[in-house]
C-alpha cells in the first residue's frame, strides 16, 4: 500500500486500536480460484506475538474455511474513519489555486 513517510504510523499499540475500533476487516487470500476477498470479524490478541496475532471467525457456508490456500500468506485490512477534503480551506487556494482535494483516511 502507498505510503506516505510522513503519514506512516509505527506504534503496534495505535494500530492495535484502529483494530480493536473497528473489528470487521477484508480478509485477502488466494485460493485455488484465484484471488478472495472475504469481510469477517477479526479480534487482535497483541499478546500472542511481538505484533499481535488476529483470530478470526468463519461462517460453514464461506468457502475460505474449506479451500485450501495456494499460499499461506493472507491480508488482513482494517479500515478506521475516512473522509474527503476539499482544497477550499488551504491558503494557496486563494494565492494562485494551485490545489488539489484530498482523501484523509485510517487503515491497518
Amino acid at each position: 500500500m502507498y505510503q506516505p513517510p510522513h503519514f506512516r504510523e509505527g506504534r503496534i499499540e495505535v494500530m492495535h486500536d484502529l483494530m480493536r475500533a473497528h473489528p470487521f476487516a477484508t480478509l485477502v487470500s488466494l485460493q485455488g480460484s484465484g484471488l478472495a476477498a472475504d469481510r469477517l470479524p477479526l479480534d487482535v490478541m497483541p499478546e500472542l506475538s511481538d505484533k499481535g496475532t488476529v483470530r478470526d471467525h468463519i461462517a460453514k457456508a464461506n468457502p475460505l474455511w474449506k479451500e485450501r490456500t495456494v499460499s499461506p500468506a493472507v491480508l488482513a485490512v482494517f479500515q478506521g474513519p475516512h473522509a474527503y477534503v476539499t482544497p477550499s480551506g488551504y491558503p494557496p487556494k486563494k494565492e494562485h489555486g494551485k490545489v488539489v482535494p484530498t482523501w484523509n483516511y485510517a487503515v491497518v
